[in-house]
């Protein structure tokens, strides 16, 4: 919705200055309820395919994020020569 259609119902836009604290906030209310008029909600099909679409990529990032983590600790475990025990 418009500033110029939740404005007054003259058909001219409302001045910020013209407009009252109050006013502001029921103007954001009505924009906020016409934006979410909106909203489409998935159907059942949809939401199944993007929940598992949602954990495959979780579960590629997991593997990448292990690797890399396997790694690095391989190769500063490697360049500082450290057993993992400070035994001394």
């Amino acid at each position: 919705m418009t500033e110029t259609a939740a404005s007054s119902s003259k058909g001219r836009p409302a001045k910020k200055a013209e407009r009252g604290f109050f006013a502001r906030i029921a103007l954001f209310v009505r924009q906020i309820i016409g934006e979410l008029k909106k909203v489409v909600a998935p159907t059942r099909k949809e939401l199944i395919n993007y929940t598992l679409v949602v954990l495959v990529f979780v579960v590629i990032m997991m593997v990448i994020v292990t690797l890399l983590d396997l790694a690095f600790g391989t190769g500063v475990s490697w360049v500082f020569g450290g057993s993992g025990a400070t035994d001394r």
